[in-house]
């Protein structure tokens, strides 16, 4: 085995010196433009984000994917000039990055996948923050607090917050309950034989004229379903305004019952039902044109 001559023993301080002289301040630099490139990406992130709240025209929904945006192209640039400044050449570097790019990508289908399905959420805006969104297939429902470039953040009725990924709710039909100007909303009246068909119908109708936020066009339909040996059933169906069909829903059997008992009397309702028309039923497009 071959031995180290005395002389190049004695000549690596200076080669080290020499290569600290050379190298030192450049991993300084570098490590400053890091440190200042991650301070201004955050800086920038909050600043656009924060700059689109106060510019009525940008939807709150795309407000926090702008700030991302400029946050992760920022820290981009700066690693790129921190490795510049150490001496590496990026016209190679984006070639090694392109083609890991690439292999990242294919181990990551899923995640680009969700970047791709909130690309196409933003575009198409089935939803804005505030909306109360409701999948078809009934395993995800709340109201859009944020949507990010891989998944959105909702909070459901009860106050849950759910971390949805985009590609699933891309994936799946979904009900938007906030973008409807109003809502249809039938209950099933069952009385007792012998009740007073006109009296009744009139007395559903002032109920549901003098009820806060039901709409008076198309006015309140109340019809005859069915007929039965115990009685009959009245359908009463009526317009509420977007965003009030919930306290309407919740008021209105009970003033219901009251005003049927006082009107009817000694007759009383014997069920109060509210009525879900599904897709399939055409009825539920009668009154809305």
């Amino acid at each position: 085995m071959d031995s180290i001559a005395p002389n190049d023993l004695g000549a690596l301080p200076a080669m080290a010196w020499t290569w600290s002289v050379a190298f030192l301040p450049r991993i300084l630099t570098a490590a400053l433009i890091v440190v200042a490139g991650i301070f201004i990406a955050r800086a920038a992130g909050r600043f656009v984000a924060g700059m689109g709240a106060s510019v009525a025209h940008i939807d709150r929904t795309v407000r926090p994917v702008l700030g991302a945006v400029v946050r992760y192209g920022i820290l981009v640039l700066t690693f790129i000039a921190a490795l510049g400044q150490l001496g590496v050449q990026t016209a190679s570097l984006l070639a090694v990055l392109g083609a890991a790019g690439l292999a990242i990508g294919l181990a990551l289908q899923g995640t680009l996948t969700n970047i791709a399905a909130g690309i196409m959420l933003l575009w198409l805006r089935p939803f804005r923050a505030g909306d109360y969104i409701e999948l078809v297939s009934g395993s995800i429902a709340g109201t859009i607090e944020e949507m990010g470039l891989f998944a959105c953040r909702l909070v459901s009725y009860d106050g849950v917050v759910i971390f949805a990924p985009n590609s699933t709710i891309w994936n799946v039909a979904l009900r938007n309950h906030s973008q409807s100007r109003s809502r249809l909303i039938a209950y099933q009246i069952n009385l007792p034989s012998g009740t007073d068909v006109d009296a009744a119908r009139a007395v559903l109708g002032e109920v549901t004229r003098s009820t806060a936020d039901v709409k008076e066009h198309p006015a309140p339909d109340i019809t005859v379903e069915k007929t039965t040996q115990s009685g009959l059933v009245l359908l009463c169906r009526f317009w509420a305004e977007r965003g009030k069909a919930g306290a309407v829903q919740r008021f209105w059997p009970d003033a219901a019952r009251q005003r049927l008992e006082d009107g009817l009397n000694p007759q009383k309702p014997v069920e109060i039902v509210r009525l879900l028309p599904t897709d399939a039923d055409p009825s539920r497009l009668l009154g809305t044109i």
